[in-house]
């Protein structure tokens, strides 16, 4: 970028940087966003199509899920990037609803560049589109309805809204129970989820309905030793973070030894200490040793003899997720072990899943963390069927917290048209315009529900909006049989933070990138050719030569 000035011409950016400014910067935003919208956009539903994404190490990911495609695409434009933070933002937040959002996001910026075109200055499209996130919000809480933490018929309900069109649909069942009952179990008494307490473990092999719950942990080591016992009953667990072996001093030592019995001396007293320190595991009444760091093969051979069923190097997480499960503590020191800080579980076991040897921790009295094990045909089947059942999860795990959903099908989006219309026009001014373009880019759900679903959009709209305009509040898209019905009674409700989350997000970003009118993007510097060492930078890898590859 350069400037004249008298004649002289004077550089302000560095050579080589590019410069799009006014309509031209806000129509390839634009552009962009929208590409990645329609990325995701026939995923929607559950009649959606899943995709195929290849890195460049040729790793293979089949997946449904709006985020997953988004993180594995390589994604290079910053407008883009903003659409991909959309969607991660969805998931932290609710974990499911994450191609709505970046759908609707790229709606609101097509619905933007048609105004653009009118000329409707940007600013004013972006407080008609906060004024109409603003009031959606409030008419979203308007058309929820309550649910009480202990109705598991509609916690599975809304388990198997976010499982429907991925592939986990086949058996939905079973993994809506397995869900429900894992969230059910490590709610805390005033009504908080934490999903980090259920521990998903994937394994290859069996079929899709081999997966079970685990309640308590599991743990995806072996024991130490062979001569220790592969079960343990009415199990007392000593959760340790501190090594079994001899002390090792902190700075470097040496010790000088004339005398080969000096040596000896020495070696049988680090024996001794490490016999002392089982001998306090022992004492403590302890027979299952859950060890965060290494056990010596002097320790595992003096723990073997007193029977003691021991782990080592478990991972932090799982230390935590034992520590809540048992009801144990976390020592960190071989002094403070002592008999009150045990855990207990009614069986510890080892027992091979899919030819890995596992560690069960079950039947603890009070499982604060549970395992749900995930079982299918193919690794690309199972990781699917990962991502779906994390979905569930959090959906489950967000109405047990908030109590509020609303029904699926596009019924909200739908409803929350009509609305926004009526109160369009009550704004007045070119503010209405904005409004009236949220509104309509809404509908581009119950839109897509359609097409995904080979029918006709037209006249799916069409026959909701007429539901809606009766009152029908409830009322969606049944893709199965190209049908408008009550989508509460079918049983398709999702939780009502989804929809809040979507929209809301998806109009920031909408919002953010109708703002940009300069885009000012430095030049890459080119990397030098291989062997070429450090060349100026100008040369760019000696491009102008000519393609010398063609001797």
């Amino acid at each position: 970028m350069s400037q004249q000035l008298g004649g002289q011409q004077i550089l302000i950016l560095k050579e080589g940087t590019n410069r799009t400014r006014g309509r031209d910067a806000q129509g390839m935003n634009i552009t962009a966003a929208m590409a990645v919208a329609s990325a995701v956009r026939t995923t929607l539903g559950p009649k959606g199509m899943d995709k195929m994404l290849v890195d460049t190490i040729g790793d293979v990911v089949i997946t449904n899920d709006g985020v997953t495609i988004l993180k594995e695409m390589d994604i290079e434009h910053p407008a883009a990037k903003m659409m991909v933070e959309v969607a991660k933002t969805q998931d932290d937040e609710v974990g499911d609803g994450t191609t709505t959002a970046v759908v609707i996001g790229g709606e609101l910026l097509k619905k933007a560049e048609a105004l653009l075109e009118q000329d409707v200055h940007p600013t004013i499209i972006a407080a008609g589109y906060r004024q109409a996130a603003e009031k959606a919000q409030e008419l979203l809480k308007d058309i929820a309805f309550d649910v009480k933490p202990t109705d598991k018929a509609m916690l599975k309900k809304i388990a198997e809204t976010a499982m429907t069109g991925k592939s986990a649909e086949s058996s939905k069942d079973k993994l809506c129970e397995l869900v429900v009952k894992a969230v059910t179990m490590v709610a805390d008494a005033d009504g908080t989820v934490d999903t980090d307490n259920i521990k998903v473990e994937k394994k290859t092999g069996g079929s899709i309905d081999d997966s079970e719950i685990v309640e308590g942990v599991l743990i995806d080591k072996e024991r130490v030793h062979p001569a220790m016992p592969k079960k343990v009953t009415n199990a007392k667990l000593l959760l340790l973070n501190a090594a079994v072996e001899f002390k090792k001093t902190e700075v470097d030592a040496e010790i000088n030894i004339t005398h080969p019995e000096q040596l000896q001396a020495f070696l049988d007293e680090e024996e001794r200490m490490v016999k002392g320190i089982v001998e306090k595991i022992v004492a403590s009444g302890a027979n299952v040793l859950f060890c965060q760091k290494g056990i010596d093969d002097i320790a595992q051979h003096y723990l073997a003899k007193a029977g003691i069923f021991a782990v080592r190097r478990v991972k932090k997480s799982d230390m935590e997720k034992l520590a809540r499960a048992t009801g144990g503590s976390l020592v960190s020191s071989i002094d403070a072990i002592s008999k009150d800080e045990l855990g207990k579980a009614g069986l510890v076991e080892e027992r091979k899943v899919s030819g890995e040897e596992m560690t069960f921790v079950e039947q603890c009295k009070n499982p604060k963390a549970v395992s749900i094990i995930i079982r299918g045909g193919t690794e690309h089947v199972v990781d699917e069927l990962e991502r779906a059942i994390h979905d569930a999860l959090r959906v489950v795990a967000v109405v047990v917290e908030d109590k509020k959903v609303v029904a699926g099908g596009g019924a909200p989006e739908t409803e929350l048209s009509l609305r926004l219309r009526e109160y369009a026009a009550s704004v007045g001014g070119r503010a209405q315009l904005a409004i009236e373009a949220f509104a309509s880019a809404l509908e581009i759900i119950p839109r897509t529900l359609a097409e995904n679903a080979g029918l006709d959009p037209i006249d799916m709209l069409v026959e909701i909006r007429a539901a809606h305009e009766k009152g029908k509040k409830t009322y969606g898209l049944n893709v199965y049989e190209g049908k408008i019905i009550d989508m509460k009674a079918a049983g398709v409700v999702e939780p009502l933070r989804v929809k809040t989350q979507a929209i809301s997000s998806a109009a920031e970003a909408a919002i953010m990138i109708l703002r940009i009118d300069d885009v000012i993007a430095s030049s890459k510097s080119p990397a030098p050719a291989p062997g070429a060492g450090g060349m100026p930078p100008g040369m760019g890898g000696m491009g102008g030569m000519g393609g010398m590859g063609d001797y």
